[in-house]
């Protein structure tokens, strides 16, 4: 009998999240879906983050995989080392997911829901599309800056799509193959802006659903200045066609 059940890999890079990862791991298995996995891609994190991945892995193993890189090495890098092993065991959906619980996990059903039973290549968890927010206690300049992200990014590359930065997707494994994550140069969060641009060049569809993005309670940011440098310069180097396959 064939399994047609698809197998769903949560990929979440991880750098000191110690004490948010356990946290994530179990609203992952409260959600209760079938043949879901998480994939922790963990850069050498000094917290000891690494071992509790480990932990997580030894406890649950059909569920849990742990990836350990040397370094710190930019959060796309970590994205595609996470992907191309989560597609290399047998992925048919595979789910970018921050560590931070930023992203709602209650949303990941109604994400692949959309992804199984509509065209969507891939399926955004979307701040901007009605029925999504962002953080409460985010003050209004924050807000400020992320609408204007979004309204730079579409301005140039014209996505059309509400929530361009997104960076909780739910892709199709035949997506991933055909806009080949392994040749995207972008590596911060300029790296959402690429993959989904790779994307729609090719002709395929982004879907969103709403989300409600919350701010993270433990652990600190990872945007830098030379983070936010990147994804101001990427859309110009993409528009340019600097390696945009």
């Amino acid at each position: 009998m064939v399994d047609l059940v698809p197998k769903i890999v949560v990929v979440v890079p991880t750098y000191n999240e110690r004490e948010n990862l356990p946290v994530l791991a179990g609203l992952l298995t409260d959600l209760q879906l079938p043949n879901l996995h998480l994939l922790v891609v963990d850069d050498n994190s000094p917290d000891g983050t690494g071992d509790v991945a480990d932990k997580l892995a030894a406890e649950a193993p059909d569920r849990v995989g742990v990836l350990h890189r040397a370094e710190k090495d930019g959060l796309g890098r970590a994205y595609v080392a996470g992907m191309t092993r989560a597609l290399a065991e047998g992925a048919d959906v595979v789910i970018q997911m921050d560590a931070d619980l930023s992203h709602p996990a209650s949303a990941i059903p109604a994400m692949v829901d959309t992804l199984r039973n509509t065209d969507a290549a891939v399926v955004l968890g979307s701040r901007y599309v009605a029925g999504g927010a962002t953080a409460a206690d985010w003050p209004w300049h924050r807000k400020a800056l992320s609408l204007w992200a979004n309204f730079y990014v579409n301005t140039l590359l014209r996505l059309g799509v509400k929530d361009a930065t997104a960076g909780f997707k739910a892709w199709r494994a035949e997506t991933l193959r055909v806009i080949d994550p392994q040749s995207v140069y972008s590596n911060g969060y300029s790296f959402q802006v690429e993959m989904n641009f790779r994307t729609v060049k090719r002709g395929m569809k982004i879907l969103e659903v709403p989300i409600r993005f919350e701010e993270r309670v433990k652990g600190t940011s990872k945007m830098s200045l030379a983070v936010q440098t990147e994804s101001a310069l990427a859309p110009w180097k993409l528009l340019l066609g600097r390696r945009a396959k």
